[in-house]
């Protein structure tokens, strides 16, 4: 399959990666019909109190003002597959532009090898490292060396959570479009049920899908899309409750629940146009180790994307 009908099957796919967060919450809020005011504080006491992160690299309070005057903003959003003992790597990382007026949103996909400068240590390896090495920090400084751009918040989330949302939900039903058997699983093409176990085992697999990283970034947004549409449907507190404890052990975010408010009612009309597109390279092997190479034009032209 060419890389552009890889990118075009992307297409809507990275919003619902970036917009989990406010998705889930929101869904959350409207799910919890007469509860709806303590369910609303539970959400913004989750968030400030154990998803919020103040991080150096990030100038809250000039953040803040470009919220509250809808200047165009970039968050970056991480997707890390943290094991236990594992500080984890970024393996999904893409700069979300929101731009108010004009009603767009563009979503910049950054490949997790592309080869790039780890602010702070100074060493060159993969971008996916940078987190690794220094959490959200350097995650940040290096995205935005790497593009020449600033980075107004973040938001991580841990793969790991996903299993026990899955099961906090009451588990999830998803289309799938391709078959295999990881040895403990066998996952057949059309409908699938799963559990918390097999859902990460669904969405961690690569090597029986010869589209790799792409092909499991689209499990990723399957299995998310169910898990915000099951969530909707959750009437009982407890189980909201539940959901929003898992969220405050596996999301973490520079945006404050006041952000977050401004987002959903000053920037949801971006969502209405979405742009998606895949930073180009080529691959090669240095020292004996696979990175992706993007040129320098290319991050001018990405650059370009999100500034103009």
């Amino acid at each position: 399959m060419g890389r552009r009908s890889e990118i075009k099957q992307k297409k809507k796919s990275k919003k619902w990666w970036i917009l989990t967060p406010l998705l889930i919450l929101l869904a959350l809020i409207v799910a919890a019909g007469i509860y709806v005011w303590s369910i609303v504080n539970n959400v913004q006491e989750t968030v400030d109190s154990q998803m919020h992160e103040t991080v150096e690299s990030i100038d809250q309070k000039k953040a803040e003002q470009k919220v509250k005057a809808k200047d165009p903003i970039n968050i970056l959003l991480l997707g890390v597959d943290q094991r236990a003992g594992d500080s984890g790597r970024s393996d999904a990382i893409i700069v979300m532009t929101l731009k108010p007026e004009t009603d767009e949103m563009l979503m910049v996909s950054i490949p997790r090898d592309t080869r790039a400068l780890m602010v702070g240590k100074g060493t060159t390896e993969k971008i996916n490292h940078a987190y690794a090495h220094g959490g959200p920090d350097m995650a940040i400084n290096s995205v935005e060396n790497l593009l020449g751009i600033e980075i107004d918040h973040f938001v991580r989330i841990n793969m790991e959570g996903l299993k026990e949302l899955v099961d906090a939900v009451g588990g999830i039903t998803v289309q799938n479009e391709l078959e295999w058997n990881d040895g403990k699983y066998e996952f057949t093409k059309g409908p699938v049920t799963m559990d918390g176990d097999k859902a990460l085992a669904f969405v961690r697999m690569r090597k029986d899908d010869s589209r790799g990283d792409f092909g499991r970034t689209d499990r990723q947004r399957l299995v998310i899309e169910q898990i915000v549409k099951k969530g909707a449907t959750v009437g009982n507190v407890t189980k909201i409750n539940d959901v929003l404890a898992i969220m405050g052990d596996n999301v973490g975010t520079s945006l404050q629940f006041s952000d977050m408010n401004s987002l959903l009612t000053g920037y949801n009309g971006t969502i209405k146009n979405t742009e998606d597109y895949l930073i180009q390279g080529t691959g090669k092997t240095i020292d004996n180790t696979y990175y992706y190479i993007v040129p320098d034009e290319e991050f001018a032209k990405v650059r370009e994307m999100i500034e103009s």
